[in-house]
């Protein structure tokens, strides 16, 4: 891959450039910001550190559009970070309008490029996205869980002290309070959660996986987590780039799968060189579904508040 654009240099944005350039993920990375020098400064850091971490990607930092010209994947880290007392849904029109703003722009010089958006609320700025960019949904999707999944894994990890690379496991739904972690799917090599862990020590992980980024904001004050979105934004990013058929969980537009039509949730994708390549439809139970179908209609009533 030659070129990748990480929208927004703040500090989700600035650690994705930086373990992109590290990995080698394509020839060029270009981090854009409005904010006149703080890219510039920031590329410039990350790539000094090269000949340490021995890499060879050229990083680049810009306030120019035409500079991102001809990317191979956008990813849109642009917006408002939450604040205590917040939730995702808070930011939703004035970060609907800085994403409508940087999509519109790089879409424009790179009519060809896969755009991975991790701004929130994520599933809505997903639809966002779609719309201004007007490119086909298989190249619009967005990064939420990954990042869920990941912090389910630690947490049963630590409550089991087993390896993280032990767990199985996966979220679907909104990026929100409402998401669904599917315990029913998830292993501890192999062994059901259920055989390890009580239902109420369970339940209790579940719901501090909803919580994983409001902890964070709590603890933080004045922003919100970038260690682990980066990390996992450049997951996905990285099964694009080496065309590797991934399964991840990932924000994508459902016309039909699991009932819901025209809105963007998060379930398991194959990912490779053209995007979205395809959408595994799991076998829910009821309550699985009625949870599913929640968490898609909180989306859903979001999107209409924007009426796109």
């Amino acid at each position: 891959m030659k070129k990748i654009t990480v929208i927004g240099a703040g500090n989700v944005g600035s650690t994705a450039a930086q373990r992109l350039a590290e990995k080698e993920v394509a020839e060029e990375i270009v981090l854009i910001d409005i904010l006149e020098g703080i890219p510039q400064g920031k590329a410039l850091d990350i790539w000094q550190s090269a000949a340490v971490e021995m890499f060879d990607t050229k990083v680049i930092g810009t306030n120019d559009y035409k500079d991102t010209a001809n990317s191979d994947v956008i990813v849109v880290t642009a917006g408002l970070a939450r604040k205590p007392g917040m939730s995702r849904d808070d930011l939703l029109l004035a970060n609907a309008k800085i994403v409508a703003s940087v999509v519109e722009q790089s879409a424009a010089v790179s009519p060809n490029s896969i755009i991975i958006v991790v701004s929130n609320p994520l599933d809505v700025m997903c639809y966002v996205a779609l719309t201004k960019s007007g490119f086909p949904k298989n190249r619009v999707f967005g990064m939420a869980g990954v990042l869920d999944t990941s912090r389910f894994k630690n947490f049963i990890s630590r409550e089991l002290n087993v390896s993280v690379k032990n767990i199985t496991t996966m979220i679907l739904g909104g990026h929100g309070d409402s998401m669904v972690p599917l315990v029913r799917y998830t292993t501890v090599e192999g062994i059901p959660l259920s055989e390890l862990l009580s239902q109420t020590k369970i339940d209790d992980l579940v719901k501090r996986a909803r919580n994983g980024g409001i902890e964070i904001v709590n603890f933080l004050k004045t922003g919100s987590a970038y260690y682990a979105p980066s990390s996992s934004v450049v997951e996905m990013v990285e099964a694009i780039a080496k065309n590797t058929k991934r399964i991840l969980p990932s924000s994508a537009l459902l016309n039909g799968e699991y009932g819901m039509n025209n809105v963007y949730c998060g379930v398991p994708v194959k990912l490779g060189v053209n995007g979205i390549e395809e959408i595994l439809q799991l076998k829910l139970n009821d309550d699985e579904m009625k949870a599913f179908q929640i968490s898609a209609n909180d989306v859903a009533d979001n999107i209409k508040k924007l009426n796109l």
